[in-house]
């Protein structure tokens, strides 16, 4: 059993009165906030599901990282015929984020925005530029064919950052060879994806679990908000019931005394879901116990205190008594979770980006600097006007002076002459805005780099790419009612709040 944490009754406390002092849109730090993509009113909300691994569970990245890139450089090298040397290689896990394509032919790896317009290129460490960023510029990338893998969620950035550290070594030690960049990218994920079957990487979660996870009270007053307002919950995870046991118990066993044991916040636990399949095939709901020991299907009812495996979204439906917007599941896999769920179910959604709250931390603290970057653009605005209007001027000026305007009126009075010297003015005052757009361009981009680079030294901002959403940033804007970093953050707001979705005005629509 877990001791629970220190001044346990003291946070829960604090946690009330903060509650309570709040009823409405809440003043909490944006790093904690809840953001709002279309509205929905929790009221109407019925049935909330979570996935467990990077939702209910929040592991430290860089740990669970190393632990995976150690787990599969072993495994490249005893399945896979790779030089033991690969096991000393120097790993920079800061280097992946959600987003990222790899181009499996190439050995590149890319960043999209949200119209499939490639921005930064790394093939290994080194950025692509000139000649070698041709083929991506000229074309819109469609991801749909095997040559490109889109690393959507945290758990694949370690295929990430293995490419680019092994993309790197061999173009350093075998700078003479042919390197099939594509059979690199297949090795790397057939040793990810062993090194998880054999439960080598669970193992050692499970056996220092305090190293990967840490527990979070808020996430128990969480869980017992939406109760008490007559919510009821469930688990929808693919992890299977020894591993989701041992993780929901270490999280939420003894955190609160109407519930001793994790199971007792939930009315339905579904492990080994096989997500995004548990949204399209009909697999049968098997009931197991936490050994994951087979014990009978279920058809009729769910048991809260029993665990299931498999299902699928029909059965789900009919037996729960829930259904579409009554519905609402929150998950990181912006595809297993959100997409599928939301086409498949017209279940509501929220997606955790856990990254989003170093990320806005970060932001707060160069406000300065984006404000800077905002004037900027004003300013580029303005002159772009200003240089648009002279062209103007210059074209009605060349065409008096070719006969070929209308000389009515005041312009009547100007000879040739005057005329002449009115558009050596035009063209001095359009020649001096067109360097000052030049400055101003170099300390945008000489600005823009170094604000990026505060964020992920490689890729820059996580929904960004340059002033674009990027294609991650588009998804979770497309697929997700609601998003936020964490499931906690669900304790500032009353469970039966209504978010509101901004007005978001087309360009023609701001002033």
């Amino acid at each position: 059993m877990v001791d629970p944490p220190k001044n346990l009754r003291t946070r829960q406390a604090e946690n009330l009165l903060e509650m309570l002092r709040h009823s409405g849109v809440l003043n909490v730090e944006r790093p904690r906030q809840v953001y709002c993509n279309r509205d929905i009113n929790l009221g109407d909300v019925g049935l909330i599901g979570f996935d467990m691994d990077y939702t209910l569970a929040l592991y430290d990245q860089d740990a669970i990282e190393r632990l995976s890139i150690e787990k599969t450089l072993e495994r490249l090298v005893d399945e896979r015929g790779y030089p033991e040397e690969i096991l000393g290689l120097e790993i920079p896990t800061d280097f992946a984020i959600r987003g990222l394509v790899i181009d499996t032919r190439r050995g590149n790896i890319f960043k999209l925005d949200s119209h499939r317009h490639v921005g930064k290129v790394y093939h290994g460490f080194k950025e692509v530029t000139g000649d070698d960023l041709y083929e991506y510029r000229v074309n819109s990338m469609r991801m749909t064919t095997p040559r490109y893998a889109l690393v959507d969620t945290l758990f694949a950035l370690p295929d990430a950052v293995l490419y680019a550290v092994l993309v790197d070594y061999f173009e350093t030690a075998q700078a003479d060879k042919e390197h099939d960049w594509n059979r690199l990218y297949r090795d790397i994920r057939y040793c990810i994806d062993l090194a998880h079957r054999d439960d080598s990487i669970k193992d050692e979660i499970i056996a220092h679990t305090d190293r990967y996870l840490e527990r979070d009270v808020d996430l128990a007053l969480t869980l017992h908000k939406f109760r008490s307002a007559g919510k009821k919950l469930f688990v929808l995870t693919n992890s299977y019931a020894p591993f989701t046991e041992h993780i929901l118990s270490f999280l939420l066993d003894d955190l609160l005394p109407e519930y001793p044991r994790w199971q007792n916040y939930f009315d339905i636990v579904v492990t080994g879901a096989q997500k995004p399949d548990f949204f399209t095939q009909r697999n049968p709901f098997v009931r197991v116990d936490t050994d994951g020991n087979a014990l009978g299907e279920e058809f009729s009812n769910f048991d809260s205190s029993a665990i299931y495996q498999g299902g699928n979204l029909v059965d789900f439906e009919r037996i729960s008594g829930f259904r579409g917007n009554r519905v609402l599941f929150v998950g990181d896999h912006i595809y297993g979770d959100i997409v599928r769920s939301k086409k498949s179910s017209a279940w509501r959604t929220v997606m955790i980006v856990q990254e989003m709250e170093q990320e806005l931390q970060q932001a707060a603290a160069l406000r300065q600097e984006n404000s800077r970057l905002e004037s900027l653009e004003l300013e580029l605005r303005r002159i772009n006007e200003e240089i648009a209007f002279d062209q103007g001027l210059t074209y009605k000026v060349d065409s008096l002076l070719h006969g070929n305007g209308d000389a009515e009126g005041e312009l009547a009075d100007f000879d040739p002459d005057q005329l002449r010297s009115a558009r050596r003015e035009i063209q001095k005052n359009r020649d001096r805005l067109r360097r000052r757009r030049r400055e101003l361009l170099d300390e945008t981009l000489t600005l823009e780099k170094k604000f990026e680079a505060q964020f992920n030294p490689y890729w820059g901002l996580l929904f960004k790419q340059g002033n674009k959403n990027s294609i991650f940033g588009e998804q979770v804007e497309v697929y997700a009612c609601l998003y936020t970093s964490r499931v906690e953050n669900f304790v500032h707001y009353s469970p039966l709040h209504y978010f509101r979705a901004p007005r978001q005005p087309m360009p023609h629509e701001r002033y």
